[in-house]
């Protein structure tokens, strides 16, 4: 939410069409949810989250605007140790 309220305020408009979202981890169902009202062009994920991941549920593709591309798995297993060594560092 916060990374769409900068963009938006930095590029001077509610909309995002033309940008594109990389992210360590798959968005969970809230954040794909807003990703829908700025019509962001693209979201790029690493790591897969089974258990929150919008991907999970079955009408997924309706909660991302119609115009949103998504791509996966992009340096998955890096993204996968960046996130398992950040919350082992925080337990």
């Amino acid at each position: 939410m916060m990374a769409f309220t900068s963009a938006a305020e930095n590029l001077g408009g509610k909309y995002l069409k033309d940008c594109t979202l990389y992210v360590t981890l798959e968005p969970c169902m809230m954040c794909a949810g807003a990703s829908f009202w700025t019509q962001i062009s693209r979201i790029v994920y690493g790591a897969s989250d089974k258990k929150r991941g919008f991907l999970q549920i079955s009408s997924a593709k309706k909660i991302l605007h119609p115009t949103t591309e998504v791509q996966g798995g992009v340096l998955e297993s890096e993204c996968s140790e960046i996130l398992k060594s950040y919350f082992k560092s925080r337990r």
